[in-house]
């Protein structure tokens, strides 16, 4: 055995390697774009066996299902990056890309026997599915520093198959026969950078992998299930980093804290399951009407506080009497006909030095003066006048 072998066993190795890693992941976490990784890299471990290591077929028929293989493993790992957004993949386009680059490079294996053509007919067809990537996650936030890293991969990538080929096939001219191939230089850098682009594609999915399981893990410790909002912890950590930067930026802030009216009564006249309807439709009914960048959260049995970053006083008042005008409506299909829910909504607007518990003690005093006038209305805080003492008193 020469060196020559060894390294043709190098991507099928490292291929084989990821497909189990992600296969073990996928038995973890049933998403399926961990799925389609796992399928990207078995795909290519058969095609590079099939390839470099396989029998020879008559009229080296074996170099179809071989390229055939490349092919899929670019149309897998893009689903597999694509999906990760939740992105619809483009699977006819892809589907279109295989189909042309197929029947190009049957044409120059069996029509017109070229190997460069058909070297170039897969490579740039690899090349444009790579590019679909790119476009995919051009236009989307990318939070994370992976993220971006997964972008330029799928961009590298793209480069690489598209200019790489022309580049050293204009240097190195053809090939007569495959034994030249696979012992050209071409070649050779054809299984080392595929070996590099194989290993830092797989780590950074799997990076992605991990952030999305602890991102999962937060969403379970911070989220309450049963309103679809945030738990108090969760509301708590992530309103007062919103308050903090709207106190640095000088920017308004306003505080909501809803209480549901009678809830006990509800609870013990109906049942625990018709207040828990109507704490998930509150809960619908915030998300629903919430302006972008709302923080909202359920900090108690029937108590709900939303922050809302940017607004004034007017534009609180607005928000809180659409959340109560509009919860019977949003409760309707949900609890027995006869019943009508109520809110109370206090509200208290953030000033320079304030904190998160003195802006909630200001809503929650708010709060208490719409229970206190009759319930189902909308409060704001105002400070109490501090008197001043008159000169001999």
């Amino acid at each position: 055995m020469n060196g020559q072998f060894f390294i043709s066993l190098l991507n099928p190795g490292i291929g084989l390697l990821f497909a189990i890693a992600f296969f073990l992941l996928w038995l973890n976490r049933r998403e399926r774009y961990v799925a389609y990784a796992a399928g990207a890299y078995t795909a290519s471990a058969l095609a590079f066996l099939i390839q470099d290591v396989g029998p020879v077929l008559p009229m080296e028929l074996q170099r179809l299902p071989a390229n055939l293989g490349f092919l899929a493993t670019g149309v897998l790992f893009a689903a597999a990056i694509i999906k990760r957004y939740a992105l619809p993949v483009p699977w006819r386009t892809m589907g279109v890309t295989v189909a042309v680059s197929i029947t190009v490079f049957l044409w120059f294996l069996l029509g017109q026997p070229d190997i460069a053509a058909r070297i170039l007919s897969i490579s740039i067809g690899a090349g444009i599915i790579a590019a679909m990537v790119v476009r995919a996650l051009w236009p989307i936030d990318k939070p994370y520093l992976i993220d971006r890293v997964l972008f330029w991969v799928a961009a590298l990538s793209a480069l690489n198959l598209i200019i790489r080929p022309i580049v050293l096939l204009s240097l190195v001219g053809g090939f007569d026969n495959y034994v030249g191939f696979q012992q050209s230089v071409y070649w050779t850098t054809v299984q080392f950078s595929q070996a590099m682009v194989s290993i830092v594609a797989a780590i950074s999915l799997m990076v992605a992998v991990a952030i999305d399981q602890i991102s999962e893990l937060r969403r379970q410790v911070d989220d309450d299930n049963l309103s679809g909002l945030l738990n108090r912890r969760g509301f708590e950590a992530q309103a007062g980093a919103a308050l903090r930067r709207c106190i640095d930026e000088d920017r308004p802030v306003a505080l909501m804290i809803a209480d549901l009216d009678h809830f006990k009564s509800i609870n013990d006249n109906h049942g625990h399951a018709v207040g828990d309807a109507i704490i998930a439709a509150f809960g619908a009914h915030v998300r629903l009407i919430g302006p972008p960048g709302m923080i909202a959260g359920r900090i108690g049995g029937e108590e709900f506080a939303l922050l809302v970053p940017g607004a004034g006083i007017e534009a609180a008042r607005q928000l809180a009497e659409a959340v109560r005008k509009g919860l019977a409506a949003a409760c309707a299909d949900r609890i027995p006909a006869r019943l009508c829910p109520t809110t109370s909504i206090g509200i208290a607007i953030g000033a320079p030095g304030t904190s998160l518990s003195a802006l909630m003690a200001d809503a929650d005093q708010a709060l208490y003066e719409a229970k206190r006038t009759g319930r189902n209305r909308v409060r704001a805080f105002t400070p109490k006048a501090i008197r001043l003492a008159a000169n001999g008193r």
